[in-house]
């Protein structure tokens, strides 16, 4: 997607701007796009653990759900470690674990050892999307910011959408466990590069003057003028009390419910509900992917063209979420029709919605406090992973009591509806919020 960059009356403009900021972000998307499959192989390989290792649909419930445990846990320490050790660091170790969990997954032999990686694999990626958001904030001025957004949130859904057959092909040829490890590998040897390539603004070899200006009159974090914050528990409250923060987390819970029934149950709903033949459901399975990737980038590209048209940021930020919300609850449709190409024609619909909605992570860059980036998205993705929790869990025991994913769908439609009135009467207009007073010298933390 082209982003608009236009000369700008500053004193380096007799310089062409380099675009050093283009291949950060092709970093952090291609971080992105392997923790996307670290946490959904399991989704692919679930019926095949099923089997072998004997789990119930319950059990399976559980092993999802557990990823969201930490997950969930883990957003805190995580936002707090980013605004201490920085985004490389930060990014490096919570990559090369995750990974590295994600590998010894393919060696569990039951419900335990399967259990206990998983919550492993669910801590160590705690930090990447508060690190997202830091480096979108860092990098790019705030007219670039929601297509950067989109292009790395594109990476989610993307690297399944095209993988996804070679995943059921290594799948059905070799088995779930080396597939995990496979996955797992890769992770690994990405995080050696992403060590080598990412540097800040600031210590830019590549990034001219005048790209440094550009992104610096935009709004962009250039000089590492971002001092990290103290932390204390009360910054926590301190943050929800103000609607706006508390509006965008409760939307964000109801945003990744969508996502979380795609990146768990969705190919056990193809296979169990609609009984479609496990090497159909590799190709199919991609479909809907490919859709939420393009959302990704409609909701960037749409809330970027209301931005320079002159519409206010709260119009731009939040009339593509509010839209991806209301759409994807048409979800539920799926329990009506009986034509497989019309389930999987629904079923892409919701997913390019909840692909659009999934621009709530730019409105974090846009508010949170200064100096309080990774804290604030590390609060954000706390509520979204609650619907990590207890989505997949959810869905686990109505298809268990039920014998049927009906229910299942009618839930996740329902959250969808509940996250876009969050928006509509919760969240006001899109300001950064105040500073947090910080701790005393000396007082403990």
């Amino acid at each position: 997607m082209a982003f608009d960059t236009p000369v700008m009356d500053t004193p380096a403009t007799h310089a062409r701007r380099t675009r050093t900021r283009f291949m950060i972000l092709a970093l952090i998307s291609g971080g992105t796009m392997i923790n996307y499959l670290d946490r959904t192989v399991m989704g692919i390989a679930a019926p095949a653990i099923s089997q072998d290792l004997g789990l119930s649909a319950v059990m399976m419930g559980l092993v999802f759900s557990a990823f969201s445990w930490t997950y969930a846990a883990a957003q805190i320490p995580g936002g707090i470690l980013i605004d201490r050790l920085g985004t490389k660091l930060t990014y490096w170790l919570a990559l090369t674990l995750w990974s590295l969990f994600t590998a010894l997954q393919g060696l569990a032999q039951g419900f335990a050892s399967l259990l206990g990686l998983r919550m492993l694999v669910g801590a160590s990626e705690a930090p990447c999307f508060p690190t997202n958001s830091r480096v979108v904030a860092t990098w790019f001025p705030q007219s670039e910011r929601a297509r950067a957004t989109g292009i790395y949130t594109f990476a989610e859904y993307i690297g399944l959408a095209f993988l996804s057959p070679a995943l059921f092909w290594v799948l059905h040829a070799y088995g779930w466990r080396v597939l995990l490890l496979s996955v797992g590998a890769v992770g690994v040897v990405y995080g050696l590069i992403w060590w080598r390539k990412y540097h800040e603004p600031h210590e830019s070899k590549t990034a001219n003057a005048a790209e440094l200006d550009y992104i610096r009159e935009g709004g962009g974090i250039v000089d590492g003028g971002q001092k990290a914050t103290r932390f204390e528990w009360r910054q926590i409250p301190a943050l929800l009390k103000h609607r706006n923060m508390l509006g965008i987390c409760l939307g964000q819970f109801a945003c990744n419910s969508t996502n979380v029934f795609f990146l768990t149950w969705f190919p056990t709903y193809l296979v169990t509900e609609r009984h479609m033949p496990w090497l159909k459901v590799g190709w199919i399975a991609v479909l809907p992917f490919i859709a939420a990737s393009l959302g990704t980038l409609v909701g960037g590209w749409v809330s970027d063209a209301l931005l320079r048209r002159g519409y206010s940021l709260n119009v731009a930020r939040k009339l593509p979420v509010i839209a991806g919300l209301l759409t994807a609850s048409v979800i539920v449709l799926a329990n009506y029709v009986e034509s497989d190409a019309l389930v999987i024609g629904i079923l892409c619909v919701a997913y390019f919605a909840q692909g659009m909605s999934a621009l709530a992570w730019m409105i974090v860059s846009d508010i949170a406090p200064k100096g309080m980036l990774g804290l604030s998205g590390g609060v954000f993705n706390l509520f979204a992973n609650a619907a990590g929790i207890v989505t997949p869990l959810t869905i686990g025991v109505i298809v268990s009591t039920t014998g049927s994913f009906v229910w299942a769908l009618a839930f996740v439609s329902s959250i969808t509806v509940f996250g876009a009135l969050c928006y509509l009467f919760i969240v006001r207009d899109l300001t950064r919020l105040p500073a947090i007073e910080q701790p005393e010298q000396g007082v403990s933390k």
